[in-house]
């Protein structure tokens, strides 16, 4: 079987990667009070369990709106536009295909950074999953100004979420590792080279011009 030849692209911008990477800290912080406050085990103390969740939360939130602020500003909202293009011969990939040895059926371009799956499981978490998430959240924060708001709900619907979160988390570490090597995907996000084929045939619908910061 013919060696294949890669060549590395620039992908990820400086502000995505520092977003990423800031975005990983918090939701990993707010994970772990969280199961303090819920009295899963004794890490911190519940008080600065409850601080620390609390003021991390409402960074989270702020932070949150202004990225999706520099999506709509820089075109990169485009990214996350779901599309069934592929989209089973990704799935079957995953499914047996990375077991084969195969090539992933959609390799990556500045215009077209996530596959059709990862667009679906991007699009799913940051329009649904985590705006939920948020606002529970600032339900629960602010519960005293609402007299005979029910804590209830809340409280069961903010940590399904978060356990959703905790598995998307796991999963996501793990398809790190299914690049050309165990580490190049981790590598593409520190330095924001990707490596792809040098074969690699981009189609027309994953170069959907998007404006570079």
């Amino acid at each position: 079987m013919a060696q294949k030849h890669t060549k590395k692209i620039y992908l990820y911008t400086r502000f995505e990667r520092l977003w990423h990477w800031f975005q990983s800290l918090m939701i990993i912080l707010l994970i772990v009070t969280g199961f303090e406050v819920h009295g899963t085990y004794t890490l911190m103390g519940f008080e600065t369990a409850v601080n620390i969740h609390n003021y991390m939360g409402l960074f989270w939130l702020g932070s949150f709106a202004f990225f999706a602020f520099w999506l709509m500003i820089t075109g990169e909202w485009k990214q996350y536009i779901p599309t069934t293009r592929k989209l089973f011969d990704v799935i079957q990939y995953y499914m047996w295909g990375i077991f084969k040895g195969q090539a992933h059926p959609v390799q990556k371009s500045p215009g077209a950074k996530h596959n059709p799956l990862q667009r679906l499981a991007y699009l799913g978490i940051s329009a649904m999953l985590l705006p939920i998430q948020m606002v529970t959240g600032l339900l629960y924060y602010l519960y005293n100004s609402f007299p005979g708001m029910s804590l209830a709900p809340l409280a069961v619907i903010h940590t399904l979420v978060a356990f959703l979160l905790v598995n998307f988390l796991i999963i996501h570490v793990y398809m790190t590792t299914t690049g050309h090597s165990l580490f190049s995907h981790i590598s593409g996000m520190i330095t924001g080279w990707e490596e792809i084929y040098d074969t690699t045939r981009i189609e027309e619908w994953e170069t959907k011009a998007t404006k570079k910061a």
